[in-house]
């Protein structure tokens, strides 16, 4: 089962990020900005994570901090199971290959290469033969719904599509989390939707869990959990529905698995 790790007891842990203490600062010229505070998250398996707040306010240095893209400057981050503390540059790169999508505002695509080629990439990038990413990028085309565009290159697609695209690339390698950044900040109010409806199909059937940075409330009301930052901490969190988190066990006693 995704994101699924024994603990010393035999218990099944949820946890797929756990961040505690997290600091980060930058110094632009005299002054020293305080990107993170003491920052804590924990985020389970089969969760949609909204993170919200004004421009500026540290959410997308969260976001870049426990996806391992840039390092902290005190605290620690869990994901699925392994401390990214002290993590070579090297190893990080590998364990995000392995463990970890992403989604971004400018989707992020190679011009030059069609769409089952920018899918199939981070699995030939990760040494799988490529009769076999051919096969697994296909397949993940079709299940966000755009197989019948797979031989045509980005400038042929509409955003929606190309977005579409971008989050078959983050699902290809079947990963414990996808980090999207604004993944509907480019898209008119249409595609914003069919996105947003892909993105909680995704969650509700398979369980895939996604944690978002985004600025419209339509897409947070969408998740399960909404983180507010202001400053640099986490004010405040909300629940915008009662939606249920996605039960892998419960889904394999009725199928039998």
């Amino acid at each position: 089962m995704k994101g699924d790790k024994s603990s010393d007891n035999g218990a099944v842990s949820t946890t797929i990020v756990q961040a505690i203490g997290l600091r980060k600062q930058y110094r632009l010229g005299s002054v020293i900005v305080h990107a993170l505070r003491d920052v804590d998250v924990t985020v389970h398996r089969g969760e949609i994570v909204a993170i919200m707040g004004p421009s500026g306010c540290g959410k997308t240095t969260l976001l870049q901090c426990l996806s391992g893209l840039d390092d902290v400057d005190a605290g620690d981050i869990l994901l699925a199971g392994a401390s990214l503390h002290g993590m070579s540059d090297d190893r990080k790169s590998e364990f995000r290959a392995r463990k970890t999508g992403f989604v971004f505002q400018s989707y992020n695509l190679l011009p030059v290469l069609s769409a089952v080629e920018n899918v199939e990439l981070p699995l030939l990038l990760a040494g799988v033969r490529g009769q076999e990413a051919r096969r697994r990028a296909l397949n993940v085309l079709g299940a966000v719904g755009v197989q019948d565009r797979a031989n045509h290159r980005p400038s042929e697609l509409s955003g929606g599509q190309q977005q579409r695209v971008a989050v078959a690339r983050a699902l290809v390698n079947d990963p414990a989390v996808v980090w999207a950044d604004e993944p509907t900040g480019n898209l008119d109010s249409g595609s914003a939707e069919d996105v947003m409806d892909l993105i909680q199909g995704l969650n509700t059937d398979h369980g895939q869990t996604f944690v978002i940075v985004t600025h419209a409330r339509q897409v947070a009301e969408r998740a399960h959990r909404v983180l507010w930052m202001r400053d640099g901490s986490i004010v405040r969190e909300e629940r915008p529905a009662a939606r249920v988190i996605f039960d892998a066990s419960a889904l394999a006693d009725a199928t039998g698995r």
